[in-house]
């Protein structure tokens, strides 16, 4: 099982803006910055579609990617593998339009990416740079 911690969950909480990784089924990459970024629980994120054209169409093609958890408030750096599902209604869609509304009452997300962590790494410099932590 690879699941977050409750510190790695602390610096998810705390980092504003997330660069996105993904890459179509051509491996053609695209990096986007997302700031709407929740731990559903240990094993997932969420990660609120409001504006993403090339994300989306990556995920729809070939549905994994990476997120990268670094800045100010965050303890080190990580780097997050996971497994992608896209959602435009239901339960779970709904839940996140309201808590993005929360935050942001002029955001209508599109869509809720569902993301399943398959791999965590750290990402802060020096010999362990790049090891795997889970």
């Amino acid at each position: 099982m690879t699941a977050l911690t409750e510190e790695m969950i602390a610096s998810i909480k705390a980092v504003p803006v997330f660069p996105l990784a993904t890459a179509s089924k051509n491996g053609i990459p695209n990096v986007a910055p997302i700031g709407m970024v929740f731990a559903k629980d240990p094993e997932t994120l969420w990660v609120a579609d409001n504006f993403m054209n090339k994300t989306r169409a990556n995920v729809e093609e070939n549905p994994k990617a990476s997120l990268y958890v670094y800045g100010a408030g965050a303890s080190g750096c990580l780097q997050i593998k996971a497994d992608v599902t896209v959602a435009t209604e239901g339960a779970d869609f709904e839940q996140l339009v309201s808590i993005v509304h929360e935050k942001k009452p002029t955001l209508n997300p599109k869509a809720l990416f569902i993301l399943k962590i398959t791999d965590l790494f750290t990402c802060s410099p020096g010999p362990d740079a790049g090891a795997k932590l889970a």
